[in-house]
């Protein structure tokens, strides 16, 4: 009995982003009408805290499938030849438990994680946003500027880091990239002045964004931070803003950027409005009004990674992709026994 292992470029080439795009909405729907089991995910920290390793396990009735992603994060990997999201995705299929796949889990996250906040903004920012703020200049940066793209017209695009550098690098290869202009500015404050649409992705521990910059109107993707104890968006932030999360139950777990200012006792849990699944199935209203700031905060979902890796496995044997081995699953004894 074989299992398909897929890379990498395989992922890349098989996941378009509005295809994952459309994924992202069919599994978040699924998971707030109770239709998809996903326990909380695990996680193993290494001593200080310097990178961790999650195990994400999620089960789809309705794709027939069930699976676990297992990744480390090292944020300290920017700048580095290594992704800062490393590991696999292992895919089963749900009526005898026969493993399917083993997808790359780096491009898996990078383009589903992208592909949740283009659902977001889908539904939450205003008809015409269309200045987009980058904070951040990794990986995340590079797939949520396309994934802005496929769901708003962009008319002006400004990236900031922490290193100028990146900042610039980022700008240059990427404005070649989509054939438009990039800007590279020097502080965070430059960054968002007036933009309608905020995408954080940093490995912030502390805020990068301040409520007090940010303009009437607008929508954030709150995505670097998915631990307790770190945060991208201050109190300040958080309050002002119609606060939507991709799965509740989690973000009363993990969501630095909802907890700390609940610690603070600035906020309560009936701050969170809802989930992305709700809006979808239209049991929870998105924006109220045009002036109105609105944040998705992002925590990333096994349900998200399981529907990106049926999607992708399904594209690859309709293609011909990604290499076959021999794992094992056929019975030998002819009988069960404990696991």
């Amino acid at each position: 009995m074989t299992v398909l292992v897929l890379g990498q470029d395989d992922v890349g080439n098989l996941l378009p982003m509005g295809e994952c795009i459309a994924a992202m909405e069919r599994a978040l729907a699924a998971l707030s009408a109770g239709e998809a089991v996903m326990p909380l995910r695990s996680i193993m920290w290494l001593p200080g805290r310097r990178g961790a390793l999650g195990t994400m396990p999620a089960f789809l009735p309705e794709a027939g499938v069930f699976g676990l992603k297992v990744i480390s994060v090292f944020p300290d990997n920017h700048g580095t030849p290594f992704d800062a999201h490393q590991g696999a995705v292992m895919l089963f299929e749900a009526a005898h438990g026969r493993p399917l796949a083993l997808v790359d889990a780096t491009a898996i996250t990078a383009i589903r994680t992208a592909a949740t906040s283009a659902v977001a903004t889908r539904l939450l920012a205003r008809e015409d946003a269309g200045d987009l703020a980058l904070l951040g200049s990794g990986t995340q940066a590079r797939t949520h500027l396309e994934a802005m793209r496929a769901v708003r017209p962009l008319r002006r695009v400004r990236v900031w880091s922490r290193t100028p550098e990146h900042a610039e690098r980022f700008a240059a290869v990427e404005g070649r990239r989509w054939g438009m202009a990039i800007e590279a500015v020097r502080s965070a404050r430059e960054a968002v002045a007036g933009a309608d649409l905020i995408c954080t992705v940093t490995a912030a521990r502390e805020p990068v964004l301040l409520g007090d910059w940010i303009a009437p109107g607008a929508h954030v993707n709150a995505v670097g931070s998915s631990v307790p104890f770190a945060r991208e968006l201050d109190t300040a932030a958080v309050l002002r803003a119609r606060l939507v999360v991709d799965r509740r139950e989690s973000a009363l777990q993990e969501a630095g950027d909802f907890l700390i200012p609940r610690q603070e006792g600035a906020v309560t849990d009936d701050h969170i409005r809802g989930e992305l699944g709700e809006l979808l199935l239209g049991r929870t209203a998105g924006r109220t009004a045009p002036g109105e700031v609105t944040l998705f905060k992002s925590l990333g979902l096994a349900v998200e990674d399981l529907a990106a890796a049926h999607h992708v496995y399904r594209r690859a044997l309709e293609a011909g992709r990604g290499a076959h081995v021999e794992l094992g699953g056929a019975s030998r004894a002819g009988a069960a026994g404990p696991p």
